[in-house]
């Protein structure tokens, strides 16, 4: 793993912005973008009351190796991304990214190129419980 990359994580427990925010975070950075992503309510105008991500056995290598990809291509001192799996309930932090650099541009670039790279990459689905009694599936191959 690349001395840039600081976390890749994959886990059942909540997660933490300071955690994260303290990985990439050096005397020598400038910039830290944070990138929060929320179980939220609502889904393509259906009501959501909760929902379960399921991993395939291969994504921790897929978040490490996106993560490595984007410290290549980025000028960042540090990059984090933790994502949560099985049961969340709306309202929980879903996945974490952060990235450390001089400055704030390639932070920001890094950050999103990050969760843009996890959600193509990453083989994580998610299976979303609606307010009606319906699941659905999202992000299956």
């Amino acid at each position: 793993m690349s001395s840039r990359v600081r976390l890749v994580e994959i886990s059942e427990q909540p997660l933490s912005v300071d955690r994260l925010l303290g990985l990439v975070s050096d005397r020598g950075t400038g910039g830290i973008a944070i990138f929060v992503g929320v179980v939220r309510e609502t889904d393509g105008g259906d009501g959501v009351s909760s929902l379960d991500y399921t991993q395939h056995p291969t994504a921790a290598d897929a978040l490490r190796a996106s993560a490595e990809r984007v410290a290549e291509a980025h000028a960042v001192r540090a990059v984090a991304v933790a994502h949560r799996v099985g049961h969340l309930e709306v309202g929980d932090l879903a996945v974490v990214v952060a990235t450390g650099a001089v400055h704030r541009g390639p932070a920001l670039a890094a950050c999103h190129a990050l969760i843009d790279d996890l959600k193509q990459s990453v083989p994580i689905w998610k299976e979303q419980h609606l307010t009606s009694g319906d699941v659905t599936w999202v992000g299956l191959p």
